[in-house]
């Protein structure tokens, strides 16, 4: 699986103008199921993308689509991990292999 992370490089106005296609391209990814939980920074500073357990070339391509990436506003890190642990057996389910 992969924490996704999203440093804006832009202002804020400019970032707000681009939320619409950044939440289509949310809604896109979470429904071929590569995304399971995403939000905001805070500060406001960029967001987190938790990824599923894919291929990660698929998870690269879906990232450079992200409109935020395509306009040149944020850079994105994807970092992959192997969760060891977890709190519950429903975050188990979703974290299994």
């Amino acid at each position: 699986m992969y924490v996704i992370l999203i440093d804006y490089t832009s202002e804020l106005e400019d970032i707000d103008s681009a939320l619409d296609a950044h939440g289509i391209w949310l809604n896109e990814n979470y429904a071929a199921g590569r995304f399971l939980a995403s939000g905001r920074r805070e500060p406001r500073t960029g967001g987190v993308i938790l990824a599923a357990n894919r291929p990660r070339e698929e998870i690269e391509a879906a990232v450079a689509k992200d409109p935020f990436a395509l306009r040149g506003l944020a850079k994105h890190a994807i970092v992959e991990f192997h969760p060891s642990r977890v709190a519950d057996d429903s975050l188990a389910k979703l974290f299994g292999d």
